[in-house]
């Protein structure tokens, strides 16, 4: 799939967020990427680049205290790995499914939910 389609299905997925799960999300931007870095693979102990669909890094919600935003923050980033979702998923329809799941699964980490939280929630 060419890259630019992609995104826009990415920009779709965003758009078909609920409104107010949408309002509740700040400072993070939303990346579409290749494959995790090579730093990204040591850090998380991973076998293969191969093996994560996406990723969020930064400070999620909850732990936002009153110190967060008095000093410039870079925003939180979701990766959201187009070849690794490829390689897994075959036709456009699948694709997107996966775009979606991956997309909702990341911002579950944003608002704070573990692994098990968001599995358990079916994502």
């Amino acid at each position: 799939m060419e890259r630019d389609v992609f995104e826009k299905i990415v920009e779709c997925a965003f758009d078909r967020l609920p409104e107010n799960f949408k309002e509740g999300i700040d400072n993070v931007g939303i990346v579409v990427e290749d494959y995790p870095s090579d730093e990204i693979i040591q850090k998380m102990g991973l076998a293969s680049r191969n093996s994560l669909l996406g990723l969020y890094q930064g400070v999620p919600r909850p732990f936002r205290n009153t110190w967060y935003g008095t000093s410039p923050v870079v925003p939180d980033r979701i990766s959201i790995y187009k070849r690794n979702i490829e390689m897994h998923h075959q036709t456009d329809e699948e694709i997107e499914r996966a775009i979606y799941n991956v997309l909702i699964h990341e911002i579950g980490h944003y608002f704070g939910m573990s692994e098990e939280e968001i599995r358990s929630a079916g994502y």
